[in-house]
């Protein structure tokens, strides 16, 4: 909620939020939220700590690939310093985290629940986004673009839910659902929030 949350704000207003990612300064909160404190969004402090809405199993499986993922990022760049290749690491690793992986991340949230029509709904509070395959590749790997499947879904492997999708339009499950094209969805998301409502 606190990457999507609100929009339309407007595109000065996302623009910024982007260009605060790309600039790093986002990176130690999402760093810190990976490491299970609170996430809390500038416009509203409430807290959401991120392992407590959950099953125990599930729980168990973020600790999990929490410690693989800071035991990745304690060898790696161990095994990049005493091979020669520290600054490597750093450009291929740590520099995409801090910066593109950020602003990303918030684009591709924002473009699956943010300015969505009824939180109420499971076909109108996540949206699937279609568009050209190197787009989709770009912003919504392994098939994540197909939001509204995978939120009905869970279960579904990443690459069936094309196969969904279309069984869900050859069904009628999906009319007048949140399916847009990802250039409509942009101008939605970074539309004057005043000419919205």
């Amino acid at each position: 909620m606190p990457l999507h949350g609100g929009y339309p704000r407007g595109r000065s207003y996302l623009l910024k939020k982007l260009l605060i990612d790309l600039t790093g300064r986002t990176a130690p909160k999402t760093i810190a939220y990976f490491l299970g404190a609170p996430a809390i969004n500038d416009e509203s402090p409430n807290s959401n700590r991120p392992l407590h809405d959950t099953t125990p199993a599930l729980r168990q499986a973020a600790r999990r690939d929490r410690w693989l993922v800071i035991g990745f990022h304690v060898v790696a760049p161990l095994l990049a310093a005493l091979s020669g290749h520290l600054t490597s690491y750093l450009i291929l690793w740590i520099l995409p985290i801090c910066t593109i992986l950020q602003a990303l991340l918030r684009f591709r949230a924002i473009c699956e629940h943010g300015a969505v029509r009824d939180q109420n709904s499971p076909l109108l509070a996540a949206r699937t986004n279609l568009g050209p395959k190197w787009l989709r590749w770009f912003l919504f790997p392994y098939h994540v673009n197909y939001h509204i499947e995978h939120h009905l879904y869970p279960a579904i492997p990443h690459y069936n839910l094309p196969a969904c999708h279309e069984e869900f339009i050859r069904r009628g499950i999906l009319e007048g659902a949140e399916v847009r094209q990802v250039f409509e969805t942009t101008g939605l998301i970074g539309a004057d929030p005043a000419a919205v409502n």
